[in-house]
C-alpha cells in the first residue's frame, strides 16, 4: 500500500525554509537559469539525481519559482526510515510489487490538481553527475499515459562547480518540454539534450 504524502502543519513550512537556508549557508553561489511560463497547470518536475542534496534543490525551485504544493516519490524502505519526509510532501514506491501501480495511479491523481507539483528522479536510483546519457526508468511513460489531463512537464538539471571559489556553487537550469510526442524514448531523448546544453553553458561560467 502507498504511502501517501502529508504536509504537516510545522514541518512542511519548516522544510521550504530549511531548503533555502542549508542551500544558501553551504553553497556560496546559487543560481537558476531557464525560464518558467505559468500556465496554472500541475507540474512534473523531472531532475537528475546524484546526492542527497538534491530534493532540498527541488524544493528550493519550487519556493523561489514554481510556486506549487510540493510532492516527491521516493522509495517505501528510505521513506519508513525518514519518516520526516513523509511530512513534507513525500509518498512511497516499492520496486518490484504489485503497489508499484498504486504509486503511479497516485502520481497520476496529483497531477490532475493544478495547485500541484511532483518531483521524480526519472534515473530511479543516484548516479554520478557525470554519466551520460541519462536512462529513465519506463515508470515516468506510464504515469504520463495515467494522468489523462493537460500537465507541464519541466526538466531541471543541477550541476555543481567550484570555479575558484572556497564553497561550491549550485546552478540549477529548467526548461519545459513542448514536443507533442509523450512517450518514454522521445522525453528521454529530449531530456539527454537539455542537459548536454547545461553541462555546456556550466563550463562556459568560467570565464564570468
Amino acid at each position: 500500500m502507498v504511502l501517501k504524502a502529508r504536509h504537516h502543519f510545522f514541518i512542511y513550512p519548516f522544510f521550504r525554509f530549511y531548503a533555502g537556508w542549508i542551500i544558501r549557508r553551504h553553497f556560496g553561489r546559487v543560481e537558476v537559469s531557464g525560464d518558467f511560463s505559468d500556465r496554472k497547470l500541475p507540474l512534473l518536475l523531472l531532475a537528475n539525481h546524484f546526492s542527497w542534496w538534491d530534493g532540498f534543490f527541488a524544493m528550493y525551485l519550487n519556493v523561489t519559482v514554481l510556486k506549487r504544493k510540493f510532492h516527491f516519490m521516493m522509495l517505501e524502505e528510505q521513506l519508513m526510515k525518514f519518516s520526516f519526509f513523509n511530512k513534507t510532501g513525500g509518498f512511497s514506491i516499492r520496486k518490484n510489487s504489485r503497489s508499484m501501480i498504486e504509486s503511479m495511479n497516485y502520481t497520476a491523481e496529483l497531477l490532475r490538481d493544478h495547485r500541484n507539483m511532483v518531483l521524480l528522479f526519472p534515473q530511479g536510483k543516484i548516479e554520478s553527475c557525470y554519466k551520460q546519457p541519462i536512462l529513465f526508468e519506463p515508470g515516468v511513460n506510464r504515469i504520463i499515459e495515467k494522468i489523462g489531463s493537460p500537465v507541464q512537464i519541466i526538466f531541471m538539471a543541477n550541476l555543481i562547480d567550484y570555479f575558484s571559489s572556497r564553497k561550491p556553487g549550485i546552478f540549477m537550469y529548467i526548461y519545459e518540454y513542448k514536443e507533442d510526442k509523450f512517450d518514454l524514448g522521445s522525453i528521454q531523448e529530449a531530456y539527454n539534450r537539455f542537459f548536454n546544453q547545461c553541462i555546456t553553458s556550466n563550463s562556459l561560467k568560467f570565464n564570468d
